[in-house]
Parts: C-alpha cells; structure tokens; sequence
C-alpha cells in the first residue's frame, strides 16, 4: 500500500521577504583561551551554534502522531492522551500538515497526511475523541506506517518533519528498534510505569534528532507533547553540518553527543551533522587540539570553522570561515574559560549518571549512589555554580538519586528516568523527565510558552489556544529586531573575522 495522497499543494499565504536574511539564521561563537605556551601543549576550542531568527518564515511542519491504543491504554489513559493530542491539533496552522497513526495488535492510520484548516482540524479532533483501547502492542506496525506516511509524500522541499510516538506498554509483536530511521526525527513518549524504556530509547536513537521522554505521571503527557511541538513548530534551518579544520595544530577529539561525526585525515577536519535546529535551541562542540612547540612568541590561527544549512528548501547556505586564535607565549597561567569549564562539566555529570545507571542495572546500587554523589560534589567546584545549567544539574542529579533509593524503585522508574535523560544530554534537546516543571535542561523560549498554555488547556479542553502564528507574532512585538539580529550579527562578525585577516597580513608585510 502507498500513501501518496498528502495534502498539496498548500493554500497558505507567507511572507517571503525573510528569504533575505538566509544568512544567520545560525549564529556561531568561538570560544577558547587567549593565550598557551610555546612548547608543546593542549588547548580546548568551544564552538557555539545558536538558532537565530524568528519563526515568521517557517515553511512548515509535517507531522504524524503515533499513538498506543492497546488494551492497557483502556480508562484514563486514553483520556489524558486524547486530550494531549487535541492540544497539539490546535496549535498547528495551515502551513502545517498532520496524519494520526494509531497502533494495537495492527496499526491503522486514521487520515492521511492533511493540511490543517479549520475543517480539518475540526475532523482531525472528531476522529481522535473516537479512539477506543483494546489488542496487543505492535509498536512496530505503529512505527513502520508512520514512517511511510512521510516517505510517500508527493510535497517534501523545504518542509520540517517530524514523528511523535506514544506508548505504555511493552511491545509484544515484532521488533521496532529494528528500523533504520534515516532523517526523520522520532520523539518518542513512555506513558506510565509499564512500557519497556530500551525500545523506545532504542527508536528515538535510531532517529535523527529524536529524543526519549519519560512520562510516567499520567497528568504530563500534554506538556510532554507541549514541549516537543515547541521544537518542532519553531525549527529555523536543516541539516546542519559544522566543520572544524587544524591549522598549525591536531585534532585529538571532538565532543558533539552523539551525532554523527565524519572524520577525514587527509585533510585533518571533522565534520558533525546535526540535522535540525531550533530557534534559540543551542548546540555546543569542544575540540581538543594539540599544538606543536614554537621558538618564540607569536599570534596563531589553530582551528579553521566551517557550517552549512539549508532553510526553507532553497539552496545551502555556506557559511563564510571563521578562525579560532591565540597567542603562544613564553608561560601561560591562563585559566580554562568559565563557559568551557561549564559545558566540560554537563558532559561529565551526564557520563557519570550513565556509569551510575549501568551500575544500577548490574544491581550495584550503592556504588551507582556514590557515583552521583561524587558527581554531585564535583558540581560544587564549578567557578560560577550558581549558573542555572549547574543548578539543573544538581537538581536532575537529585531527582535520580531519588530513584535509586532501592532497586525495586529504579527497576520500576529510575531507569527510565537515566535513558532519558541520556538522550537528552547526547541530543543537547529537551526531553519530559522527572518534574519537568522544575528540569528543563535545554528547553528554548517557545517550549516555556507552550508549558504555561498546556497546564490551562489541560484544566478546560475547550479553552481557545493561541494559533502558533500568534505566538510569532508575540515573539516579535517582544522583540523587533530578533528576525534581523542573526544576519546583522553574522555580516559583523565576517567583516570583523576579514579586518583580521587584513591586519595580519599588514604586520607580517612590516617584519
């Protein structure tokens, strides 16, 4: 069976004057110490990307939920899930399309990948307040239709795409961690305390982007849901790639999670693609460099930066370079910067509650509380522990060792709790864990507004919601100058990076 029956074209109006402005639609810091030794040394160069921008110019979302109706999801369950997906139905615009898969001991999909109008919507909404539970749990059949309703599309350019999989039990046909994913980003969604987080940890991994949230209070399924379509509503470019390329130096590692990172030695660069990004949403790179000895003192360009994108499916945008440098002198005693130090810490702490999991899982449960206490005692030496990062950090930490009070306590919430957070910290995305209220590791400003409006959506289903082309437009009238502030700030730097480069030339024609 094909679905090649999307909805194209799509009648919406968009102001394409932001096409202009393709330029900085990511920013890019460079970050490193301004000095190191003349012999021989190491030094850690942070690359900061930033989603920069407004959201008026999206070209819009296609999206298929994927949701468990199996005989567990029978009574409040199914309730609270109807209701969380009527949150995300009256949030999408008409530059958006959406198709609901729902999956038992077969899958079905409900409708066909359907532009939202009013008509729709009101359809879309009709058709899930039907759903009734019963049958078996055949995640991979829910998995494999929602894959095929995007890749049947017949409209694909320039259109952000996501999958939103919910389940509450254990698989018990097939084998979903089996699927290659490919570019789609898959968020997947553990509802309640019986599923099996590996499957869903394992699909979201599988995925390119996606993350594993783990829901285990019924009443925070819509601000899960809420949060992932903050993200998805507000993506601002796509496949993103950062290159980083020695000069004068060796790459020794780069640190960038888990995405896929390509290496080629002829040329001594790294390249990781990151897929999409969000608008305000952050990712941040630390390379180790080595540098060779130097007889005297000098200015040196060690790491040359390159990054590409494409938005609103016209052709990739290729960055101009930029140049990480720093001065060798005769002895350095200068610190590691404090934003370095910060994020060396964050990706420490995630690999030692990692250890701790693991720890947990070989029923070694005091030593897996030692880990995150030694952990925690480790945050308490950061320069500027106050920074709200560390403070998400202590409190994350918290909240696991909690869960790991005793094994019974893990088995049956902490694990999930560790995956999850895990997928979040590879991924440097949000993902529902724990109270997510208070843990919001990685949450950008739209993901903040979609979690004040889901709590009074969930008090009365029936309330209006602001379209999310209302919510652009409050971004903007807060401020102004945020749809121009990325091509500005990205012609400032070039220009600075250019005025550099000249005066170096300069000096180096006086010697």
């Amino acid at each position: 069976m094909s679905f090649n029956d999307d909805d194209e074209p799509i009648f919406a109006t968009q102001d394409d004057s932001a096409e202009l402005f393709l330029a900085g639609k990511t920013s890019l810091r460079i970050i490193n110490k301004n000095e190191a030794p003349l012999e021989k040394s190491k030094i850690k160069v942070m690359v900061e990307l930033t989603g920069a921008g407004s959201g008026n110019d999206r070209r819009g979302l296609d999206l298929v939920m994927v949701l468990d109706v199996s005989g567990s999801m029978d009574g409040e369950k199914l309730e609270k899930t109807k209701i969380a997906t009527r949150f995300v139905i009256k949030k999408l615009s008409p530059i958006d399309r959406l198709s609901v898969v729902t999956f038992a001991t077969n899958s079905l999909r409900l409708c066909r990948l359907r532009q939202i109008t009013e008509d729709s919507q009101t359809e879309i909404e009709n058709l899930v307040k039907a759903l009734a539970a019963g049958g078996g749990t055949n995640i991979a059949a829910g998995l494999q239709t929602g894959l095929q309703v995007l890749n049947d599309r017949k409209l694909t350019s320039g259109r952000a795409v996501g999958i939103m999989l919910m389940s509450d039990g254990d698989q018990n046909y097939g084998d979903a961690t089996k699927f290659s994913v490919d570019k789609v980003p898959v968020f997947t969604f553990g509802y309640g305390q019986d599923y099996d987080p590996d499957v869903l940890t394992a699909i979201a991994d599988n995925s390119f982007g996606g993350t594993f949230s783990d829901v285990q209070n019924e009443d925070s399924l819509s601000i899960a849901f809420s949060q992932c379509l903050g993200g998805l509503l507000s993506v601002v470019v796509q496949d993103l790639k950062l290159t980083v390329k020695k000069i004068e130096s060796t790459i020794d590692k780069v640190c960038a999670g888990n995405y896929p990172q390509s290496r080629d030695d002829t040329a001594g660069s790294v390249t990781i693609s990151f897929g999409d990004l969000y608008i305000k949403e952050i990712r941040k790179v630390i390379v180790d460099l080595l540098l060779p000895a130097v007889s005297s003192r000098v200015g040196a360009d060690v790491l040359e930066i390159n990054y590409t994108y494409s938005a609103g499916g016209m052709e990739p945008f290729v960055a101009n370079p930029l140049l990480a440098n720093i001065t060798r002198i005769g002895t350095s005693v200068e610190p590691e910067r404090e934003e370095v130090m910060i994020e060396e810490n964050r990706v420490r702490t995630a690999q030692m509650m990692k250890e701790a999991r693991v720890m947990a899982d070989e029923m070694k449960l005091e030593d897996a509380q030692e880990k995150l206490v030694y952990a925690e005692n480790l945050l308490e030496d950061v320069v500027d522990e106050s920074n709200p990062l560390m403070e998400m950090l202590k409190f994350e930490l918290q909240q696991l060792l909690k869960l790991m009070k005793s094994q019974d306590i893990y088995d049956k919430q902490g694990r999930s709790f560790a995956l999850s957070s895990a997928t979040s910290h590879n991924r440097q995305r949000f993902a529902a864990r724990g109270d997510v209220e208070k843990l919001r590791l990685f949450a950008t400003p739209r993901m903040d507004t979609y979690l004040e409006q889901t709590k009074s959506f969930d008090e009365d289903p029936s309330m209006l919601l602001p379209t999310v082309d209302e919510d652009v437009k409050r971004e903007l009238a807060a401020d102004p100058l945020d749809s121009m502030d990325g091509a500005l700030s990205y012609y400032i730097q070039t220009a600075i990076q250019s005025l550099k480069c000249i005066d170096e030339i300069l000096k180096r024609s006086r010697r």
